[in-house]
């Protein structure tokens, strides 16, 4: 190791505790103690270009323990991605560039938004995915256009999580030689000695996962060490995780405790970690040997991404459909359509399927999987082959039961750009995807989940298996449209509308029974969130029903039933309400008159959701209670969904 290299170290080192100490906020301890690991992947091993930071063939570098994120930022100014000094001091202020969380999209650089542990592996591991998969399609002999590392770096926190278990087991079973994850093995977390909640042993625990296994005895300062280790791993056929030994704080005055884990050192504190590393600098302030030994780095790795793009030239000069494709994440619906005729009956869960394996033929870009429920979900690609260690060109993903593991691996997949992915699941089990739904909704990121059996006609399975919450939970999630479609019409609506989504994720939610196909939802304008399904014949309506998916056959029902008795009423379907609100006022008006007062809103799950469209005066016909276990039709009816009983419903308005 060389000695400008260690002085590099301490200055991550520094330059972290110096931005906490100013924001008199953050997380030193690992800032500090991962340092030499985060010098040794950085700046002799990753491949990166600052001028480019989006560069499809970069490696990749998800900071699971995204607390950390003073290290992150050090690195990412020092690197030349266009942080300046005086962002390093606004750290943790609001609206700058170094948030106290790292946000992709954000902060030129980060690759992923981190901060909920676990998350951060669990991503690495759909990149992984992504460069695997995408590889096996796209490269040519003489043409390895995607041909890169993802690299991850944990804590003891993120293994603790039960989630890095889904991520092991899914990235071993997939045989991801590929990524490599560096474990900043510290033996402390925020409470207190590791000891006092775990004493697992994590190299019986991966290697049963089909990872391979590393340990570096001194992290604190074998630069040298760590870079072979990783090195090493390069060159095996499976994930590997790195066991790094550190001392969190190390050179402050309470290393090895919790006490350096989430709070500023405080000026002494500085000070001593400052005499400990022989660091006379002022803070914020660097000499000439520091900066030239990051300089020289990012210079040899220029050399490499010119390499790459005179290579990628002539691959699009060679290859010019693959290039294009490579490039292009979005899907063409131009080609799809629906065969139904008015009066067919088919749950949209079949619905779905057929479109989704219309799009795979003009759409190679379109792959995902299931959570070992794609028989059920509808979501098999057919003749589309099944992802592999043997055959990673397949576009179909077996996850396994790991509904949040397969969740985040998806938004690693489009993290990492070249392909658009899903994942899918019963609805009722999208609580434990929930997290991963709502990083992708904060990373502004296109991922698309799809849930099916959506009610309590799924039926004999019981309240366990029946939503109630799910859509009211979800539909109070920001930026996610959660759709759910009333028919095979609305499905291709559905579809069209995240195939043109690129800034949210989308949660498509479809029926496990058959629906009736309406001829009042063809061409149905759902990007809009709400329409008149069907109007009344008056022109001030007696009062409005709105409803969703399965809900929007009931209604109409309901509907002729009133007009029967001379009750002329509107029904408005209602398949992503979180669109409507974004549409202007006299649209809402116009769907919504706020003359007409009578309003009632079917739907079999929590009311919550609808009471702002109903009113003081409306009503809603919801379940505010857990299903029950029956037929499907017959458990309807028991919560009395039937024609009949809404009609009665909103007379009594």
């Amino acid at each position: 190791m060389e000695t400008n290299e260690m002085k590099a170290v301490n200055a991550l080192r520094i330059l972290s505790v110096d931005m906490i100490q100013k924001a008199n906020s953050g997380h030193p301890g690992v800032a500090i103690d991962a340092a030499p690991m985060a010098f040794a992947l950085w700046e002799k091993v990753m491949h990166f270009n600052p001028n480019y930071a989006n560069w499809i063939n970069r490696d990749r570098f998800v900071l699971s323990a995204g607390h950390g994120s003073s290290l992150l930022y050090s690195l990412l100014y020092f690197n030349g991605f266009g942080l300046t000094i005086k962002d390093l001091k606004n750290f943790r202020q609001l609206g700058s560039k170094t948030p106290g969380h790292p946000e992709v999209g954000h902060t030129a650089g980060v690759d992923a938004t981190t901060g909920p542990l676990s998350q951060g592996i669990a991503t690495a591991v759909g990149m992984a995915l992504a460069e695997k998969h995408l590889a096996a399609i796209y490269n040519k002999p003489g043409f390895p256009v995607i041909d890169h590392y993802t690299y991850s770096l944990i804590g003891d926190g993120d293994l603790m999580e039960g989630l890095s278990e889904e991520a092991l087991n899914i990235a071993g079973d997939k045989q991801l030689s590929k990524l490599i994850v560096l474990y900043d093995s510290n033996d402390v977390s925020l409470d207190g000695p590791l000891s006092l909640s775990t004493d697992e042993d994590v190299k019986a625990r991966v290697e049963a996962a089909g990872w391979d296994y590393r340990l570096v005895v001194d992290g604190n300062t074998d630069i040298d060490a760590i870079t072979a280790a990783i090195r090493a791993a390069q060159h095996t056929n499976r994930p590997s995780l790195i066991e790094i030994k550190t001392t969190i704080g190390y050179g402050a005055p309470k290393q090895g405790t919790n006490a350096v884990h989430g709070a500023a050192l405080g000026e002494d504190g500085v000070r001593k970690l400052r005499e400990f590393f022989d660091w006379h600098q002022e803070p914020f302030e660097f000499d000439d040997e520091v900066t030239d030994a990051f300089t020289k780095a990012v210079e040899d790795k220029r050399v490499i991404y010119d390499q790459w793009a005179k290579m990628f030239a002539k691959y699009s000069a060679t290859y010019p459909s693959e290039a294009a494709q490579l490039t292009n994440s979005q899907l063409d619906m131009s080609a799809v359509t629906n065969d139904y005729q008015i009066g067919d009956e088919i749950a949209t869960r079949v619905a779905s399927q057929n479109i989704m394996n219309q799009i795979t033929k003009t759409n190679p870009q379109f792959w995902g999987g299931a959570a070992d429920l794609a028989s059920s979900n509808k979501t098999l690609l057919k003749d589309q082959g099944v992802f592999t260690p043997d055959d990673p060109a397949g576009n179909n993903i077996f996850f396994g039961v790991r509904e949040f593991g397969m969740a985040t691996a998806i938004n690693g997949i489009n993290l990492h750009g070249g392909s658009r992915a899903f994942g899918s699941t019963f609805f009722v089990f999208s609580d434990y995807m929930r997290a991963a739904v709502r990083l992708a909704a904060i990373m502004n990121l296109p991922s698309i989940f799809i849930g099916s059996h959506d009610s309590i006609a799924v039926g004999e399975d019981g309240p366990t298996h029946e939503p109630i919450e799910q859509l009211t939970s979800f539909r109070a999630m920001p930026n996610l449209n959660l759709i759910r479609p009333a028919d095979a019409n609305e499905t291709l609506a559905a579809w069209k509308l995240i195939a043109q989504t690129t800034d949210r994720p989308s949660f498509l939610v479809t029926s496990r029974q058959k629906l009736p196909v309406l001829a009042q939802t063809v061409d149905a304008p759902i990007e809009k969130g709400a329409y008149i399904v069907s109007d009344a014949k008056k022109a001030v309506p007696d009062g409005i029903i709105l409803a969703a998916g399965s809900e929007v056959a009931l209604a109409l029902a309901a509907q002729k039933l009133l007009l029967e008795e001379e009750i002329d009423v509107r029904v408005v379907s209602m398949p992503v309400m979180n669109l409507f609100e974004e549409q202007s006022a006299e649209y809402k008006e116009a769907i919504l008159p706020a003359s007409v007062t009578k309003r009632l809103a079917v739907e079999m799950g929590a009311s919550l959701s609808w009471g702002r469209y109903v009113g003081l005066n409306g009503k809603v016909m919801g379940i505010d209670a857990f299903g029950a276990s029956g037929k499907g039709p017959e458990v309807i009816e028991h919560f009395g969904f039937t024609p009949r009983k809404v009609a009665e419903t909103f007379k009594e308005l």
